[in-house]
């Protein structure tokens, strides 16, 4: 689906964040709407491709892990993947939309209820929260393990510094509607936070920045785990690292970021249809 952004802001902000406003941007900007319907069916469409990028990375494992999306005309229900249903084939048609009490409102198949109680929860604290994403990816889940937040070793992981919460408990599966509140409260107004011995969480303004964030923290994970095996990490200093944060942290930075992936998916998609 393309859709051209008319409002000028976006390209302002785009200028300011690549530093050059002479050249043309190579990837759309983030697109605007004239109907709730129209934004409905983007972010559905977004949804399924956040589902198919986690799959390529190796995000997936068994029916854990889900991505979700606010639903732009009813904000107190959200989409989410269907419970079991592989990655690799989700399509918007397949989206469930459930309300922050687990009633599903729309769409054919079952919601995971740890999806539920996560993500209803998330969304009910966070009203800024458009996307959430998590799954129990190998270097994320690992991390999880050693009860600490990320270190600032480099500039990519700078974009988390102080900026994601550390839930220090771990109560088993997530059925319980308690601990998706104690989750929510561990995540705080952050884009991130790391789940004792079960994996990384983020959120975002767009289903594009959940998965922006949810893709870099991983691999930020995966970096500070190699260097501690190494040595003994020497952090970026408190005042640089919060430089960078304010430089690559920010809500249009991190859409900037995700595009990449959603043009590496549609090339891919292209070259196997």
């Amino acid at each position: 689906m393309t859709i051209t952004a008319t409002d000028p802001r976006p390209r302002e902000r785009a200028e300011k964040a690549v530093g050059f406003a002479d050249r043309e941007l190579p990837f759309p900007l983030p697109p605007t709407f004239d109907s709730v319907d129209a934004e409905r069916e983007y972010r559905k469409e977004q949804l399924a491709d956040g589902f198919k990028i986690f799959s390529r990375l190796g995000f997936s494992e068994g029916v854990t892990g889900h991505i979700t999306v606010r639903d732009p005309g009813e904000p107190d229900t959200f989409w989410v993947n269907p419970f079991g249903m592989a990655f690799s084939r989700i399509t918007a048609s397949d989206l469930v939309r459930c309300d922050h009490d687990g009633n599903v409102v729309e769409g054919r198949f079952h919601v995971n209820r740890p999806a539920f109680v996560i993500h209803a929860e998330v969304h009910r604290a966070r009203p800024d929260a458009v996307a959430s994403a998590h799954a129990h990816s190998l270097h994320g889940k690992v991390f999880s393990t050693l009860g600490i937040p990320l270190d600032p070793l480099t500039p990519d992981a700078c974009a988390f510094f102080e900026d994601h919460g550390l839930y220090a408990e771990f109560g088993g599966v997530a059925n319980d509607v308690e601990e998706g509140k104690r989750i929510a409260e561990s995540l705080g107004d952050h884009k991130a936070a790391i789940l004792q011995n079960h994996g990384l969480i983020t959120v975002g303004k767009s289903v594009a920045e959940a998965v922006w964030w949810f893709v870099s923290m991983d691999r930020a994970c995966q970096a500070q785990l190699l260097a501690m095996a190494a040595g003994t990490p020497k952090p970026i200093d408190r005042e640089s690292a919060l430089k960078v944060r304010r430089q690559t942290g920010g809500h249009f930075s991190d859409w900037f970021q995700a595009q990449p992936m959603w043009a590496e998916l549609a090339d891919q998609t292209l070259s196997t249809s």
